[in-house]
């Protein structure tokens, strides 16, 4: 009988899968809030909530990979002295960024006066009651994505960069063989 890895696709095309999963979401949150949504109705609160649940899965999935095995690539051999520097940090900065955005939705829970739930599916947590520290991590929930939401925007520009004015070809690393023909 065959592992269970081997039935598993390879860690970059997992990760690029993951990847091209978080783009969109991520531009979804940055420009739909919870009280934009709420003018529409439950089905839309029910809707960003779900949204909301995936994202913070598939950030806590990338996060665990990332623990467990670090970066998936390097740096290249094109990068100067200064790039290969801001290669390092951008890549874990975005990581840890977005897994403590994840940690942060789970204190507003914590903090909430009723039970919180992810997608109608999961308790984000025991809810404790703390309406003073529940604004407090409210504010610095939103104010932390949005920082994360620039320093994403930070990353796609250090990536395209590299890949149109160094031409090391390194927006093929992360984009489907589909779209390679347009890179």
């Amino acid at each position: 009988m065959k592992p269970l890895r081997s039935y598993l696709p390879a860690r970059r095309t997992g990760l690029k899968v993951l990847h091209a999963a978080m783009i969109p979401l991520m531009i979804w949150f940055t420009v739909i809030t919870p009280a934009d949504v709420a003018r529409f109705g439950s089905f839309w609160v029910d809707f960003h909530s779900v949204m909301g649940l995936i994202f913070v899965s598939l950030a806590l999935l990338w996060s665990v990979d990332y623990f467990r095995r670090g970066l998936a690539g390097r740096p290249g051999p094109k990068l100067p002295a200064w790039a290969r520097v801001t290669h390092f940090w951008l890549h874990r900065v975005v990581i840890w960024g977005v897994f403590l955005v994840a940690v942060g939705g789970f204190f507003i829970g914590l903090t909430a006066s009723r039970q919180l739930w992810a997608g109608n599916i999961v308790p984000i947590a025991v809810p404790m009651n703390w309406p003073q520290a529940h604004d407090l991590v409210g504010t610095f929930h939103t104010v932390q994505f949005y920082l994360l939401a620039i320093i994403i925007v930070g990353h796609a520009g250090f990536h395209i960069w590299r890949h149109y004015w160094l031409r090391d070809n390194v927006l093929r690393i992360m984009a489907p063989k589909v779209l390679h023909k347009y890179l």
